[in-house]
């Protein structure tokens, strides 16, 4: 059965959606859930000095750029977001966590 089908047998089981709507516009769809991300610790390259690394985001970098400015706002650290990575300065990774398990996100320190 190729899509075409697929999204003929779909609109007869759902003769309500409208002609045309885009069925993901809807506001009824579930938001993409976050998965758990880690927090690790860098040390490697940055002239002896450490970084907390908080890596697995799916979320689009304006997202992140947000999430990363909240996080060094709240902790009082520099830091950045690059790649879909963000990276703060000292080995803070407990105090992220908390925030982010505040923020309503999943990690764990590896």
């Amino acid at each position: 059965m190729n899509w075409q089908d697929q999204l003929e047998k779909f609109r007869a089981a759902n003769p309500d959606l409208p002609e045309g709507e885009d069925v993901m516009a809807s506001e009824e769809v579930e938001e993409v859930r976050q998965p758990r991300v880690d927090i690790s610790i860098e040390r490697k390259g940055r002239g002896g000095k450490t970084a907390t690394l908080v890596t697995g985001w799916i979320v689009d970098d304006e997202k992140l750029l947000a999430i990363a400015s909240e996080l060094k706002r709240k902790l009082g650290a520099g830091g950045s977001a690059r790649g879909g990575d963000i990276l703060i300065q000292g080995d803070r990774r407990r105090d992220v966590l908390e925030i982010l398990t505040d923020m309503g996100y999943k990690g764990r320190i590896i």
